[in-house]
């Protein structure tokens, strides 16, 4: 009948300017693809470079390099007798294009560069690329001489074109222009293009796998016809892991779609598609019909190619999907851990260290390389060959088969305790009952001999020694002395890292792993160069409260009973000494002077809905008035300002960690900010004094018991009372003008880390 096409979009795992292995990887899909029945195979963007060469991209090297990979791959016999394009970077006419090049037996068809660069998140391409700015218009490019030398052409037309085989109609978006307010579908629509094809390097974020699937069935439900996504999937040499999920909607429905996470290099995903119910969709919409009539016409490539066969009539459509996302908690077990496995076995690096407390913090990490281990035992399992040959090569060991995650992990990981006089005998506990769960070699250090040997030297240069503040101290010796155990982990951290499988008779060394969470870093809860300074940190873009769930997630998945007790413990640095009986004096929030909670409040607010202290006290003001008086949300959000400020400078060095937090402070790519403020933030807290004092003849204290900051987050009631009551601490309303005296009070009250007055 020749109305039937099987079509194949493509999931890589591709690395920055690793051309040979970028090649390897792409006609490994081109021969899957093909093998599987399908007669066209498109693929991620910049697929033939990586996708996070960034500042490679200025380099004329790297478009030669694409080039050279390009005629390898169009020279293949893999390729012949099939419609193919890539994802690579293009200059023409001295400026820079990320582009789809398509080809169809040795024979460039048309190179389409991107028409609406991406500069949101962790995107920068702006930085390197031009968006094509030439609707509907193509221009000659003249190819290089290598191109020339294999296929004799000389030119081929580069713009704004789709291709039009004998049968049906391509046409192409790159990655943002779906997200664009001006997504060209719609147009290639109305101009006949049944297939819309997007290659993309979308990365992970917690809660939001689902809006690309919304984004393309909602595409072709509304202008009909296929939509084809391709995606990255991994770590290509960055901070984020791409996250997959490549797939082929029709007409509004889901027919197949990829993994979101998986070790497994390439990943094909077909469908087959019956070109007569595009057109049969189409013509049902009357709206849609009139609209075309009058629409714009796309220049046609031809390309002598039919897609489908004559044969065809007992082919089978592929039926619509039924789709179930992961939970955020089976996205924290499986994401980072393919970030992990990514960075270690590229990286060249024998496994993993890590300084494990028996806190939420370190116990989710050590979890996390856990949840690689099983990931590496069922790819093996499955028979990924690749797989196999990285974990023999990690391990040196060209014999060894994982058949059990325990025992991999044992391999792999390496934990320690690492603990002083300060350290409570549960925290210990805890640590040596994760690890032997885990089954991670572990090992306990005391790190008081280091402390004191430290504290001595300070004593014969200046004559004192400091004390903690239940000894007598100020804060400042209070902090020192705090910092002083921290930073000595951090070095023997590192000092352990390089020759633990010295002493295990293995080449190689380890990667130190850290465990901060974006709380902590947001708030500038932890010490400058201490065990959150690491090579890599698998949990540094999730929250505390979904390291929780995480943890009560892997507590069954993972057949970890000693989560549950790790999870009710107080989170504590245990920096102070403990109270006579044991117990302990110090803990984080405590520490912090807010709760998890109301700092995962914090910093949404101040990045994802840009608010500054004012417009942040506003909005808290609605969701926080029946728990809290205006003072008192007052009071908290400068808190946390203060704390921000003073503490931003800790982000430029903070250890880069997989991405996965809309809010996180992450000072290299993500949350551009200064790292120097005034810290009283004068100006912005007078703003928030005047407001209180206009809030004092309508606000109504609240006769109910308190919540429990976990509750404050919940609280949606925004009405306000406007009875006539009292007003705050009986004070007369007055128009605020000038400096008044609350904003002379605030500058007094300021402090910084070390108790000193800013």
């Amino acid at each position: 009948m020749g109305r039937k096409i099987t079509v194949a979009v493509t999931t890589l795992n591709q690395w920055a300017l690793d051309f040979e292995g970028n090649m390897a990887r792409i006609l490994q899909s081109i021969l899957e693809a093909k093998d599987m029945g399908a007669s066209y195979r498109t693929g991620p963007e910049l697929e033939v470079c990586g996708y996070s060469c960034e500042d490679h991209f200025r380099e004329t090297d790297t478009f030669l390099h694409s080039w050279e990979t390009l005629v390898e791959i169009m020279m293949s016999p893999i390729c012949e007798n099939m419609l193919v394009d890539v994802g690579m970077p293009v200059m023409h006419q001295n400026v820079a294009y990320n582009c789809r090049v398509a080809f169809f037996n040795r024979q460039l068809l048309l190179i389409r560069p991107k028409m609406a660069m991406c500069d949101d998140g962790n995107y920068r391409e702006s930085r390197w690329f031009t968006a094509w700015t030439k609707s509907l218009r193509t221009e000659e490019y003249l190819l290089p001489r290598l191109i020339t030398k294999h296929t004799g052409q000389e030119t081929v037309p580069f713009g704004d074109a789709v291709i039009a085989t004998r049968d049906t109609c391509i046409g192409y978006e790159i990655c943002e222009e779906l997200w664009n307010v001006r997504s060209k579908h719609i147009e290639m629509s109305l101009s006949g293009v049944e297939l819309i094809v997007n290659g993309s390097g979308s990365y992970m974020e917690l809660r939001k796998a689902h809006i690309t699937n919304d984004l393309i069935c909602n595409a072709s439900f509304k202008a009909g016809g296929a939509y084809l996504f391709s995606n990255l999937r991994g770590c290509d040499g960055q901070r984020v892991y791409f996250n997959g999920c490549s797939a082929i909607a029709l007409n509004g429905d889901l027919l197949a779609r990829g993994k979101q996470f998986a070790l497994q290099d390439v990943e094909v995903i077909l469908a087959t598609i019956d070109l007569e119910e595009i057109r049969a969709y189409r013509v049902s919409l009357r709206s849609r019909c009139s609209a075309a009539a009058g629409a714009v016409t796309y220049p046609r490539i031809r390309c002598d190619f039919e897609m489908s066969t004559h044969s065809d009539i007992f082919k089978i459509s592929t039926p619509p999907l039924q789709l179930t996302n992961h939970t955020p908690e089976e996205e924290i077990a499986l994401g980072p851990a393919c970030w992990l496995w990514d960075y270690l076995r590229r990286s060249g690096q024998g496994g993993f260290f890590l300084p494990l407390s028996g806190g939420v913090d370190s116990s989710s990490s050590a979890t996390i390389v856990y949840s690689m281990c099983q990931q590496i035992v069922h790819a093996v399992e499955l028979g990924d060959a690749q797989v196999l040959y990285d974990i023999r090569k990690i391990l040196a060991d060209t014999d060894y088969t994982p058949i059990n995650a325990a025992a991999l992990c044992n391999r792999l990981l390496v934990t320690c305790f690492m603990g002083s006089v300060n350290s409570s005998k549960e925290t210990r506990c805890r640590a040596a009952q994760l690890a032997s769960q885990l089954g991670s070699y572990h090992i306990e250090i005391s790190i008081d001999l280091a402390v004191n040997a430290l504290l001595s030297i300070f004593n014969a240069v200046t004559g004192l020694t400091p004390v903690f503040r239940t000894q007598g101290g100020c804060a400042r010796q209070n902090l020192a002395l705090q910092n002083i155990q921290s930073r000595i982990r951090m070095v023997l951290a590192y000092i352990f890292a390089q020759l633990m499988l010295w002493v295990r008779n293995r080449p190689g060394g380890l990667l130190v792993l850290g465990s901060s969470n974006v709380d902590e870093s947001l708030r500038g809860y932890l010490t400058k160069y201490d065990c959150s300074s690491a090579d890599i940190n698998p949990i540094g873009g999730i929250s505390k409260t979904d390291l929780r769930r995480f943890l009560a997630y892997a507590r069954e998945k993972f057949n970890l009973p000693v989560l549950e007790s790790i999870i009710d413990a107080p989170p504590t640095a245990e920096l102070e000494p403990l109270l006579a009986n044991g117990e302990l004096l110090q803990t984080d929030e405590e520490d912090m002077g807010m709760s998890y909670a109301e700092l995962s409040e914090f910093g949404r607010l101040r990045k994802q809905f840009f608010c500054g202290p004012y417009s942040m006290f506003c909005r808290l003001m609605a969701t926080w008035k029946n728990g809290l008086s205006p003072k008192e949300v007052a009071e908290k959000v400068k808190h946390f300002f203060r704390c921000y400020a003073i503490n931003r400078h800790k982000m430029t060095v903070l250890t880069p960690s997989v991405h996965a937090e809309n809010y996180s402070p992450d000072d290299n790519r993500f949350d551009h900010r200064p790292f120097l403020y005034r810290a009283n933030w004068s100006w912005q807290f007078k703003a928030i004094d005047d407001e209180i004092d206009k809030l004092q003849p309508i606000y109504t204290p609240s006769t109910q018991m308190r919540p429990k900051s976990d509750e404050l987050l919940l609280s949606v009631d925004t009405s306000v009372s406007t009875a006539g009551l009292p007003s705050i601490d009986n004070q007369p309303w007055k128009k605020p003008s000038g400096y008044s005296k609350l904003h002379v009070n605030v500058l007094g009250k300021i402090k910084d880390r070390t108790g000193i007055p800013v």
